[in-house]
């Protein structure tokens, strides 16, 4: 599972706008509260910027990943290749789909 994100997740940045902190955090958070260790991958720019000024690695991979050729993070890719994109939809998928607890492995 890979979570793309912008410069990081931002822990704690609370703003009266964003009561659940920064978007990308939001997601990270949420995945984690339902048991999983997403990869986090630090995609630098910033979404509102044109494709030519967003060239970084990880904002090329996310418009290529992204069904409607959009930088815009948080952008999540499941372990099954499952693509969501945006905070909200990534916090819904998380609660519908909480991670399935590992059996402990037999000698």
């Amino acid at each position: 599972m890979k979570l793309y994100v912008c410069w990081g997740t931002f822990k704690g940045l609370k703003l009266p706008s964003r009561p659940h902190g920064h978007v990308c955090e939001y997601a990270h958070t949420a995945l984690r509260d339902v048991g999983y260790t997403p990869e986090v991958i630090k995609s630098y720019g910033l979404g509102p910027l044109p494709d030519w000024l967003n060239a970084t690695r990880g904002r090329r991979e996310v418009r290529e990943l992204s069904p409607k050729g959009s930088s815009w993070v948080p952008l999540l890719v499941t372990d099954d290749g499952e693509v969501i994109q945006g905070s909200q939809r990534i916090v819904d998928w998380a609660q519908a789909h909480p991670a399935q607890p590992t059996a402990p492995s037999t000698p």
